[in-house]
């Protein structure tokens, strides 16, 4: 997979979730929680369960305490990116865009926040065949897009054939990698079709190269919602696009604001993800999180029904909120799905002992410190997050016993390795934020025996130069968050051998024949606890090979406003759960 603009968006912190945890800075102790007093959430692997047929028919479960009517806020920094869903790749938009863009499946979210992955337009979640290769989806009868019109199956079918037009140039690109044909089809607009896209009836059928598990929970991303053939208007289909979904675009003003209405022929019995409680959705864009966490403190006027999808509480009033228990109950705390890990150059540290010295001597406690204690961050020891399914708990380098870094116990590594003294490279985006966690880490591995060397590179071109397999670079800041709740979406794209390339995001360049296997095996298997252990597994692999240093999780501080109800997380889409949340009276 190529580096994405979801994941573009999470590694160089244009998203306010990692604005707000990288910029947090305090003083204190080495061993304290950086000014903090909050305690951080226990963050479990999401159990995200496929729903039955039942599960996909709808209505999606209610509310406690909902009613229908009012006008729901969002108080945000950007403009979503794109319209078009074949170009939404970042999970901002996505989260938002579920409002009016609806695909083959979905995630079902109750009132306490259990997420069921099911049929949105489908009748369910999807009927595999030869062992993952062959999916098939069939459509809901009666559901209508804004027109009144109904969604079809040549709609379906178009949807996905669009996906390889050449206009198609930041959406996800698994299909087009995944189907059988896809390498050589350029798209429906010369009337043909792709072979291995099927229809009978109100049936799709899609035939795959290989085997892939998680096809259904792939579908879900918003860069699969269904497009009306007779609407599109190809490139600019991402200016206007059609709702089948609660809601409909009544007006737009590009980075001030997308104000939404009723969709009248929406039908609630057909749509088991959204409750479409409110009357209209007006988000506004272009407040940073510091004023939006003002503006939430005040909680007055229209902000009393106002929530954020992007900003979270910002570090300057983190104490204040969190110390305020009427403030502290309107806000939504969740551990992020993304890891942020520093890779290091497998063709350039050769030695594991080396790279095993790097981890035993990182300094975690005092960078989470830095970054404003455990109200904002939690310290990963893992590449799968806490909440991705396919975690598992382990700690291969001690940094529960000793946060704040093993000296000795990497000395010793490197002794092994005759590598004492060994010359580290470590690059950073320029930041000032960046300047200081660079003396931090170079204090930790001085202390450890490596002859450190810190390079600021410039945003922009970063994740460019990084992405060089000649690049010089021995370690690098990154950060990947999966692109649907796997592990597979985890670990193929930045740990398979077959994704090393410039450009690619096997940073390390791990070519590793064992772990290139199990993860050919783990991505055929169709039954979720054993997919999700043998993800876990390769993920201890990868750690003991020592190809990267996880650094942290973020956690996400969602403030919003006093009549807001029905703020639940949704562990799919890895953001509020937008389409439950009311007005209330």
């Amino acid at each position: 997979m190529s580096f994405s603009r979801r994941n573009f968006l999470i590694a160089t912190t244009v998203a306010a979730g990692a604005t707000t945890v990288l910029s947090a800075c305090s003083s204190g102790n080495a061993g304290g929680d950086g000014g903090s007093s909050t305690k951080a959430p226990q963050g479990k692997a999401a159990k995200i369960t496929v729903g039955t047929k039942t599960d996909s028919q709808g209505p999606a479960p209610e509310m406690p305490g909902a009613r229908k009517g009012g006008t729901i806020y969002t108080l945000d920094q950007i403009d979503f990116d794109h319209l078009d869903p074949a170009q939404i790749y970042s999970s901002y938009t996505g989260a938002g865009s579920v409002l009016f863009l609806r695909g083959l499946t979905g995630y079902r979210v109750d009132s306490k926040g259990n997420t069921t992955l099911v049929g949105d337009l489908a009748t369910d979640a999807g009927t595999v065949k030869d062992g993952g290769k062959t999916w098939s989806f069939t459509l809901k009868d009666g559901v209508k897009w804004e027109d009144g019109a109904d969604v079809t199956i040549d709609d379906v079918r178009h949807t996905f054939e669009r996906l390889f037009a050449s206009f198609v140039t930041e959406g996800p690109r698994y299909p087009q990698g995944w189907l059988e044909g896809g390498d050589k089809y350029k798209g429906p607009y010369e009337g043909k079709h792709l072979s291995s896209i099927e229809t009978d009836g109100n049936t799709v059928t899609f035939r795959l190269k290989e085997a892939h598990a998680d096809f259904p929970f792939m579908l879900a991303m918003r860069g699969f919602a269904i497009v009306p053939k007779k609407h599109d208007t190809k490139k600019k289909y991402d200016q206007r696009p059609y709702s089948c979904g609660p809601y409909k675009i009544q007006s737009r003003s590009v980075d001030k604001s997308l104000t939404l209405v009723r969709n009248e022929h929406w039908e609630a019995d057909k749509d088991p993800c959204r409750n479409g409680y409110p009357d209209k959705v007006v988000m506004q864009f272009g407040f940073q999180s510091l004023a939006s966490t003002d503006r939430y403190i005040a909680d007055s006027g229209n902000d009393q029904y106002a929530l954020s999808l992007l900003n979270e509480v910002a570090p300057e009033r983190i104490t204040k909120v969190f110390g305020d228990a009427t403030m502290k109950k309107r806000v939504l705390t969740q551990v992020d799905t993304t890891c942020y890990y520093f890779p290091i150059n497998m063709t350039r540290i050769k030695d594991v002992k080396v790279r095993q010295a790097l981890n035993w001597a990182w300094p975690a406690q005092q960078l989470k410190q830095q970054r404003g204690g455990s109200a904002v961050t939690a310290t990963a020891t893992t590449i799968i997050s806490p909440l991705t399914p396919g975690h598992v708990d382990f700690d291969l380098y001690g940094k529960k016993t000793k946060p704040t870094g093993d000296p000795e116990k990497a000395k010793a590594l490197l002794k092994e390795a005759g590598a004492e003294g060994q010359k580290i490279v470590i690059a950073f985006q320029q930041s000032d934020k960046a300047v200081k966690e660079a003396v931090t880490i170079k204090n930790a591995l001085t202390k450890a025996g490596f002859d450190v060397v810190t390079q600021q590179v410039d945003k922009t071109t970063f994740y460019s130069e990084i992405g060089q397999l000649d690049n010089k670079f021995d370690m690098f800041a990154a950060g990947w968050g999966p692109d649907w709740p796997a592990g597979y979406a985890v670990i193929q794209p930045c740990w398979d051998g077959s994704q090393i390339a410039d450009g690619g995001v096997n940073w390390s360049q791990l070519d590793n024949t064992s772990v290139n296997k199990a993860i050919a095996a783990a991505t055929a298997i169709t039954d979720a606890d054993k997919a999700n252990a043998a993800w876990g597994a390769i993920d201890k692999q990868i750690m003991e090979l020592a190809a990267c240093v996880p650094d942290y999780n973020p956690i996400r501080n969602y403030f919003y406003g006093s009549k807001v109800g029905g703020v639940v997380y949704n562990a799919g889409d890895t953001c509020v759960a937008i389409g439950k949340v009311f007005a209330k009276a």
